[in-house]
């Protein structure tokens, strides 16, 4: 896996613990398909997706730093990443590692998955 991917999922990290959603918005594929991670499922397209975060938002404080990346095999991209995530009043609901697993496709992000570790 190149830089590039490398720079794009750290450039939507960025974007979403910002909470800009434009810019995490780019580093996706139209048809990009994200997990409900609190709920189950995904939702589909920058539109749900930006549903999802903004209604999620309200909710809960999350925060995701990459701090590893590994190429799988079938060609995903293994990101570990450390997650806190807060209640409104800033109590730690979360604190530990996960792995998002992520498809490319047309130098985009396609699908995340998540694996707990």
């Amino acid at each position: 896996m190149d830089n590039q991917i490398h720079n794009l999922i750290k450039k939507a990290y960025s974007a979403f613990n910002s909470r800009d959603i434009d810019t995490a918005l780019s580093t996706f594929h139209s048809d990009v398909q994200w997990p409900k991670a609190f709920e189950g499922g995904y939702v589909s397209g920058h539109d749900d997706v930006r549903e999802y975060w903004t209604r999620q938002w309200t909710e809960i404080n999350p925060n995701v730093e990459p701090i590893g990346f590994k190429e799988r095999q079938n060609g995903t991209l293994a990101v570990t990443v450390h997650q806190r995530v807060k209640d409104l009043q800033g109590n730690m609901v979360f604190d530990g590692t996960v792995k998002h697993i992520y498809t490319i496709q047309d130098d985009l992000l396609r699908r995340m998955d998540i694996e707990l570790e």
